[in-house]
């Protein structure tokens, strides 16, 4: 990858096209209808590209709704946890699909969502294996979906579907346990729906994800219920490892024996997820340690393939204390300017950054298959000032 002179996200092609292919592949193969949440990916100008592998995508919010409509194409598969009373008819205008997350909610605006929208309702099993609380759906208390106590034993006719999302980066294992409790909760009323969208969280494209496992339980599923349209809704599958943020070393300070390389990014603006999650992510030509060198030492013994060592703790260009993480083990001292490189930083950084403390956005750039970076987006002082307009 050639050397850029500023923060970048880098989107390569090539990757994306792999993902895409292997998504497309598993919907034809299973029957199945599989479509791109924007909540981990909404990079709009790469959309021409999907277009060429699936047909739809999912919304939580007016604008995504409007970004499908507008600028992928088509009407959104559209869920929000609450939806506003003065958003609402314009996200029934960019929606082919409408899910509701509670009956109350239904009952108030159902009567205005007008004909060619097929409705919903979210259901809650009360059963997920993600393990992190601040991603758990079905955690003790959560405010998602309706469980299957408080359905009537008849729907109304105008429920069409049920949408159901228990699932965080999750293998095929974890849908097929997931589905025995889908079905023992909520098999009776699948006779009078269309559809079942079994949401987001299915990382098909990881390396050790059991794709064919997904496609025997997808298969197993229509047998069951041949009349159910199956949808599935992942955000990260399509953009896994697909491209790394790429910053610099702009200082580099010492306390208490802690060598910090301070960049020209932002954990807190660029990368929330390493800090939410949290998870350490990899950096290019480094190793993760998890201790810092003692007291006085920077060079530790070595570890294996990295020669000499040299510990850093990573730090990010805001003012916020926390805005750091660590440890990292590189094979050489560390120079400012040089480029530090974070891997898979495409699905969910690129659409969750911010600009506390005034900070840019890195820019975005696709790398071709021919090898040529193409700047799709450069920020400026203007974009900051116009989120106070």
């Amino acid at each position: 990858m050639r050397k850029v002179n500023t923060p970048i996200y880098i989107i390569e092609e090539p990757r994306l096209r792999r993902n895409l292919q292997l998504i497309a592949d598993v919907a034809r193969r299973a029957d199945v209808e599989i479509i791109l949440a924007f909540k981990a990916f909404a990079l709009w100008k790469t959309f021409p590209i999907f277009r060429e592998y699936i047909r739809s995508t999912t919304a939580s919010s007016l604008s995504e709704a409007r970004l499908a409509y507008e600028e992928f194409g088509e009407k959104a598969h559209t869920y929000s946890p609450a939806y506003t009373d003065w958003e609402f008819d314009e996200i029934v205008r960019c929606s082919s699909h409408l899910t509701f997350n509670s009956l109350s909610q239904y009952e108030r605006l159902h009567g205005r969502v007008g004909g060619g929208v097929s409705i919903g309702i979210r259901v809650n099993p009360g059963y997920s294996e993600v393990a992190t609380a601040l991603y758990n759906p079905c955690a003790p208390g959560t405010r998602f979906g309706v469980t299957a106590d408080k359905l009537p034993g008849q729907l109304p006719s105008d429920i069409e579907g049920f949408h159901c999302h228990c699932h965080c980066e999750s293998g095929a294992d974890v849908l097929e346990r997931t589905l025995g409790h889908i079905e023992e909760k909520f098999a009776r009323w699948f006779p009078q729906l269309k559809w079942l969208n079994l949401g987001g969280g299915h990382l098909m494209t990881r390396k050790d994800y059991d794709v064919e496992l997904l496609i025997r339980v997808l298969k197993g599923l229509h047998d069951r219920y041949p009349w159910l349209k199956i949808i599935l809704e992942p955000g990260s599958a399509f953009a896994w490892q697909t491209g790394p943020l790429v910053s610099h070393v702009v200082d580099i300070v010492e306390d208490k024996g802690i060598r910090t390389a301070i960049l020209d990014v932002s954990f807190t603006c660029h990368m929330p997820d390493c800090l939410e999650m949290p998870y350490m992510p990899e950096v290019r030509g480094a190793k993760i340690v998890s201790q810092p060198p003692s007291s006085g030492n920077q060079t530790p013994p070595p570890s294996e393939g990295l020669g000499e060592a040299f510990v850093y703790r990573l730090g990010g260009n805001s003012c916020l204390s926390g805005d750091f993480m660590g440890y990292w083990q590189f094979d050489h001292e560390l120079q400012v300017g040089e480029e530090v490189i974070f891997e898979d930083m495409i699905h969910y950084t690129t659409v969750k950054t911010n600009t506390f403390n005034g900070i840019s956005h890195p820019a975005i750039g696709m790398l071709h298959s021919d090898g040529s970076l193409e700047i799709l987006r450069q920020f400026t002082y203007d974009d900051y000032r116009s989120r106070m307009d």
